[in-house]
């Protein structure tokens, strides 16, 4: 089976564990005050706040904002729940707008329709690794005096109009999840280049503490080990390799798939720098069949994501509505197939036969 997904650890990140788990300080230390440091000059942000996952991130990120019960927070129904989720666990509710249905990114257009006056954010997802179209949606945050709140948990290294991703927004948020650009086996980051979140944010993340043992604001245990950091901090030196080989290998795909009957390949919108997190096809009539086929045939595959948020039964249960076609479309047709940087070139030619012989078989 070649696998949809396949985490690089050498023994760099060994090793640096090794010497954490030596030192006796495995809790938040230098190694995460380092990591912080390092991933914020990366994303070209002036604060790094490290936490526990990309989840925490996003938590402590909304709430860094200011967002509670009784917000509306606008964001997109085609992603991982996480995102929606975390709005939910501040007391406020998601309101969904729909994608634009080549880069599956929220699109721009339909966000000034959903702004009411209990609308306090806009939180876009750079799905997949390609980041969303961000000028327009920072132009109607500061119009409507809206906090723009960057889900970059798929998007480490990609770039909007030469601007790194986690860098525009007034908040970035990151994952550091085994499937991702890079890992820590689990974090997260926020990002952002105001002083005052950075600093609520680092609060929220250590029990609100401004100093040990003085809390100053409800927070929670959202902190990064060391030992996490210290792998994050070898996997930061390598992502921009691993996002190249990503490149890559998913110019490769597309080049071979090109004609292939009953798939679209992903569309890269221009001015940006997409890092395919995943390379999602899309298969218009028997898409779950012709999953099953890849399968059948060792190609490991994802989708990502076969419910929008709206329709999750939660979400149902809670009242919580949303009309996007688009995204509800793009649900029912999107397959993700290998494109991770340890991909053998006999593993690409592999998944192009196996898509080849599935179209002919399946889709034509």
């Amino acid at each position: 089976m070649i696998n949809i997904a396949k985490p690089i650890i050498t023994d760099e990140e060994i090793d640096a564990v090794v010497e954490v788990l030596k030192s006796g300080m495995l809790a938040q230390g230098q190694q995460v005050e380092k990591f912080q440091e390092e991933f914020s000059n990366y994303t070209e942000a002036k604060h790094g706040i490290a936490t526990s996952s990309g989840t925490t991130a996003l938590h402590t990120a909304l709430l860094a904002a200011g967002i509670g019960p009784g917000d509306e927070v606008i964001t997109t129904p085609f992603t991982f729940a996480a995102t929606a989720n975390s709005i939910l666990y501040t007391g406020a509710t998601p309101v969904f707008a729909d994608i634009d249905p080549k880069t599956f990114n929220l699109n721009p257009s339909e966000i000034e329709d959903k702004i009411t006056d209990k609308t306090k954010s806009i939180l876009p997802v750079h799905l997949y690794g390609q980041p969303a179209d961000l000028a327009p949606m920072v132009d109607i945050a500061e119009m409507n005096d809206l906090k723009l709140i960057e889900d970059a948990a798929q998007a480490h290294g990609a770039e909007y109009r030469g601007h790194k991703i986690g860098s525009i927004g007034d908040l970035g948020c990151f994952s550091f999840y085994p499937t991702k650009n890079m890992t820590t086996g689990e974090g997260g980051m926020v990002t952002t280049n105001d002083d005052e979140l950075a600093e609520k944010s680092g609060m929220i993340r250590a029990h609100g503490e401004s100093k040990r043992y003085e809390h100053d604001i409800l927070g929670y245990n959202y902190r990064m080990t060391d030992i996490a950091a210290s792998i994050g901090r070898i996997q930061l030196k390598h992502v921009d390799e691993f996002n190249d080989q990503r490149i890559a290998n998913a110019d490769f795909l597309s080049e071979q798939l090109a004609d292939v009957e009953g798939i679209t390949t992903p569309y890269t919108a221009p001015d940006v720098k997409h890092v395919f997190h995943q390379y999602t096809i899309r298969v218009a009539d028997k898409r779950d069949e012709f999953k099953d086929y890849l399968t059948e045939n060792g190609i490991g595959t994802g989708i990502h994501y076969p419910i929008v948020l709206y329709k999750q039964p939660y979400y149902v249960n809670q009242g919580i509505k949303g009309d996007c076609p688009e995204a509800e479309l793009a649900a029912s047709q999107v397959i993700s197939i290998p494109v991770h940087p340890s991909l053998t070139q006999e593993e690409l030619d592999t998944i192009v036969d196996v898509i080849k012989k599935g179209s002919e078989e399946l889709l034509q």
